[in-house]
C-alpha cells in the first residue's frame, strides 16, 4: 500500500479581516499534523488568492505575502508526505476557477474510491493537474454546485460520492464551509473569537489565536459561515462514528481535546493499562519523544517508578513516521534524539513509545539508548501491535511492511534488541477514552474495518 495523508486544516470567516494571519497562527500550531508542505487561500472582495509551497509554515509565509493574502475568509492546510511527491502542485489549499466563481479546498484523509471517481469524470472529459483527493474532490463539488442552489447544498451532495476519511474546509466567493464524514475518521472542530468563526484540525489551533471552542463538528454534519452567521446541517449524519484512535495515540497534539476527550488524558491511562499488564523490576520511566512522554508518565504513577527525561530532542526536525521514505526515517533518527547518559546509564529502563509499524526506528532508539549504557532496556508500547494496512489516510503500510504481522512478540523482541517488548492489549482502546463522543476505528490493530 502507498503512504497515505495524515493533514491539517484550518479554516476562519471573520468579516473585519485580518483572517490570512489567524490562519498562519493556526497552521502553525498544526504543524505536528504535516511538515512536507503548506498553503493559505483567502478571500478579498470576492477575489480568491493564494500561496503555498514545499517546507515548514515559518519558512513558506513572510508578512509581506500574509499582507497580500488578507480578507474575510481564509483557509490554510499543512501537509505531510503522500504519493504525491514533493512539488509546489501537490500542496493544498487547491483552488479553481468555474462557471460559478472560485472555490478553494483543503482537506485531511483519504478517499477509498478515488481511482473510481477519478475514471468516471476523466470518461467526461475532466482534466487533473494532480493525483490529490482534494483535486476530485474539488471537481465534484463544482459539478454539484452547477445543479444546486448553494455552495453548502454541493457540499453535502458531493459527501454522498465520497467514501473514505475526509474532514473539508471550503471556501467559495461567499461562504466558508466545513463538512466531515459520516464516520467522522478524522476530527474538526469549531471555534469563535469575537465575530469570528473557526473550523481547525484540533482544538490546539483555537488556543493559538485565542478563539474559544464551541464544539466539533459531528461526524456527517456540514456546517458554513454566511454574512457572519454561523449555519448547520445535519442531514447526513449518523450513529456509526469512528474516529480513528491513532489522533489520541500519536497524530494529534496532548493539548489538544477531540470530541470531547483530552487526547493528553487518553495517554495518561494509555500508560496506567501498560503498567497493569506489564509489571518490570526498573529503575526508572522514560517516554520517546514527543507521543511516547505523556504515556510514560501514565505508567510512572500507576507503577510507581520514577519518570525522567531520557532523551533531548532536537526541536528542528519534523516526526519521523510521516518522514516520506525509509531511509530518510531512519536519518531522521540519528539527528532527532540523544539519549541523556546521566539518566539512563548504569540504569534499568522502561521505555514507553507510542508504536512500532515498521521497527526500523525503534532498533536505531533502542541502539542509542545501548550505546548510553543502560543496563536493562524494556520497551512497552501505547498501542497494539499493527496488523493491518490503513485505507483512511494514516501511514500504515501494507502487511508486508508491518513487523508484526511478520514475526512474533520474542521474535521481534530480539530484532530490537529489547530485554522486554509488551504492547497495550486492544481491549484495553474501550477503556482509554471515556469522555468521547465518538467511538473509534481500530482497523489497523484488529481489521475490522468500519467502511469495506
Amino acid at each position: 500500500m502507498a503512504l497515505k495523508e495524515e493533514c491539517g486544516v484550518f479554516g476562519i470567516y471573520d468579516t473585519k479581516g485580518g483572517c490570512a494571519g489567524s490562519a498562519y497562527y493556526g497552521l502553525y500550531a498544526l504543524q505536528h499534523r504535516g511538515q512536507e508542505a503548506c498553503g493559505i487561500a483567502a478571500i478579498n472582495d470576492m477575489e480568491l488568492s493564494c500561496h503555498k509551497g514545499i517546507g515548514l509554515v515559518g519558512d513558506v509565509f513572510s508578512e509581506e505575502i500574509l499582507n497580500n493574502l488578507d480578507g474575510v475568509m481564509a483557509i490554510g492546510h499543512v501537509k505531510y508526505s503522500g504519493t504525491n511527491g514533493k512539488s509546489r502542485k501537490s500542496a493544498q489549499p487547491l483552488t479553481l476557477t468555474y462557471i460559478k466563481g472560485s472555490l478553494a479546498v483543503a482537506h485531511n484523509g483519504n478517499i477509498i474510491n478515488s481511482a473510481e471517481l477519478k475514471r468516471e469524470y476523466e470518461h467526461r472529459g475532466a482534466i487533473f493537474h494532480t493525483s490529490s483527493d482534494s483535486e476530485i474532490i474539488a471537481y465534484i463539488i463544482a459539478q454539484a454546485r452547477l445543479h444546486s442552489d448553494s455552495a453548502q447544498d454541493a457540499v453535502k451532495q458531493a459527501m454522498k460520492r465520497l467514501k473514505g476519511a475526509f474532514s473539508l474546509v471550503v471556501m467559495s466567493s461567499q461562504k466558508l464551509i466545513a463538512a466531515r464524514d459520516s464516520h467522522g475518521f478524522r476530527p474538526l472542530c469549531i471555534g469563535q473569537k469575537g465575530d469570528a468563526y473557526i473550523f481547525a484540525s484540533e482544538t490546539c489551533a483555537l488556543d493559538s489565536i485565542g478563539a474559544t471552542f464551541l464544539r466539533d463538528v459531528l461526524p456527517g454534519e456540514v456546517c458554513w459561515v454566511s454574512n457572519g452567521e454561523l449555519y448547520s446541517d445535519r442531514e447526513n449524519c449518523s450513529e456509526k462514528s469512528a474516529l480513528c484512535i491513532f489522533e489520541h495515540l500519536y497524530f494529534a497534539r496532548p493539548d489538544s481535546i477531540i470530541d470531547g476527550q483530552s487526547v493528553y488524558e487518553t495517554r495518561i491511562l494509555a500508560g496506567r493499562f501498560l503498567a497493569r499488564k506489564y509489571t518490570v523490576d526498573a529503575d526508572v520511566v522514560i517516554g520517546v519523544p514527543d507521543s511516547g512522554l505523556v504515556a510514560a508518565k501514565g505508567y510512572s504513577l500507576e507503577s510507581g517508578l520514577p519518570y525522567n527525561d531520557g532523551f533531548i530532542k532536537n526541536r528542528y526536525i519534523g516526526r519521523t513516521f510521516i518522514a516520506p521514505t525509509q531511509s530518510e526515517r531512519e536519518e531522521a533518527v540519528k539527528i532527532k534524539l540523544n539519549p541523556l547518559r546521566a539518566v539512563v546509564s548504569g540504569k534499568r529502563v522502561v521505555v514507553i513509545d507510542d508504536s512500532i509499524v515498521r521497527g526500523t526506528t525503534s532498533s536505531k532508539t533502542i541502539g542509542l539508548l545501548r550505546e548510553a549504557g543502560a543496563k536493562e532496556i524494556h520497551v512497552l508500547i501505547s498501542s497494539p501491535k499493527f496488523i493491518s494496512p490503513c485505507y483512511y489516510g494514516t501511514n500504515v503500510p501494507s502487511k508486508k511492511a508491518l513487523i508484526a504481522c511478520n514475526y512474533s512478540t520474542e521474535e521481534m523482541r530480539q530484532m530490537l534488541g529489547a530485554d522486554t517488548l509488551g504492547f497495550l492489549s486492544l481491549d484495553s482502546l474501550d477503556f482509554i477514552a471515556p469522555n468521547s463522543q465518538c467511538k473509534f476505528c481500530d482497523a489497523c490493530f484488529s481489521e475490522n474495518y468500519p467502511v469495506a
